[in-house]
């Protein structure tokens, strides 16, 4: 198994462009095949101005004037994303395929990312159509798309992707779901780091295997890997922690497995992963 296609979802924001420059190294280094999907669909901000519009009793040329202004926009942000991945193209040597498509991200995005083989987008990307106002595509992706997706921070300069891989484990089986859906990104990173957090509560459960055995797992795929333990890390800092960690190790991609139900029925993230989720600090590929 490797990852041959990946799927990065573009948009009107300034953080496209890092985003896909990051994409294409991460394509480079695994010999995959880009999908950018570029979904005809207006901000947050282009919505509220219209509707300021129309409460306030604008004339209908005025708002009529202004969804001109909202496509606009969003035709020359998917004529400069389309631009910078074919320079990416040649200047990496790699096949891609451009996709723009018009609907709500929200139920357009995971359709097309049950094709791919990783999803990459925004951790802070507002879902427009949610019922719940501060749900975020991010969240609802990742349990919807039925594929591993890889969250990037909205802040923070990267210069890789997958060089250096860190891997949050607890023995769950939300981490071993992440864990076998990253191994082919594990398989072509530099180094890989095991990271720990509270092992006591897990190697003493029934059944349950020391670390060394995880390692010795990894290691029958060609991944040498160094473990990081860390005890007495409180619930409510597990979530940092990680990212420090990994950070301090060198990291540039935290997996981590998604503990939690889908935003359809309740919203319920496990709390270590709504903690990832609203405070990234670095580049995490999520599994469910």
């Amino acid at each position: 198994m490797a990852l041959r296609d990946l799927l990065v979802y573009l948009d009107q924001t300034s953080r496209s462009p890092a985003r896909l420059q990051l994409v294409a190294d991460l394509a480079r280094r695994n010999g995959s095949r880009i999908t950018a999907l570029y979904v005809r669909e207006w901000s947050p901000a282009q919505l509220a101005h219209r509707r300021t519009a129309e409460l306030a009793g604008r004339p209908f040329a005025d708002v009529e004037a202004l969804d001109c202004a909202a496509e606009d926009s969003i035709d020359q942000s998917a004529l400069e994303a389309r631009a910078a991945l074919e320079r990416l193209a040649v200047q990496y040597g790699l096949e891609t395929e451009w996709r723009m498509v018009r609907g709500e991200a929200r139920i357009v995005l995971p359709q097309h990312a049950r094709y791919a083989d990783l999803c990459i987008l925004d951790t802070q990307m507002p879902a427009m159509s949610s019922s719940s106002g501060d749900n975020r595509l991010s969240e609802e992706i990742l349990f919807t798309a039925g594929r591993p997706v890889l969250l990037m921070p909205q802040t923070g300069d990267f210069s890789t992707l997958g060089a250096h891989v860190a891997v949050a484990w607890n023995s769950s089986r939300a981490a071993a779901r992440a864990l076998n859906d990253a191994l082919p990104l594990l398989e072509h990173s530099q180094q890989t780091t095991v990271i720990t957090v509270n092992a006591r509560d897990f190697v003493e459960r029934p059944g349950a295997l020391p670390l060394p055995k995880l390692l010795a797992h990894l290691q029958r795929h060609g991944i040498s890997a160094r473990s990081i333990e860390l005890p007495d890390v409180s619930p409510a800092e597990i979530a940092d922690t990680l990212q420090e960690q990994a950070r301090a190790a060198g990291a540039d991609i935290l997996v981590a497995g998604a503990h939690g139900h889908t935003w359809l029925h309740e919203v319920l993230l496990g709390s270590v992963t709504r903690d990832l989720l609203s405070r990234l600090r670095l580049p995490v590929m999520m599994s469910h």
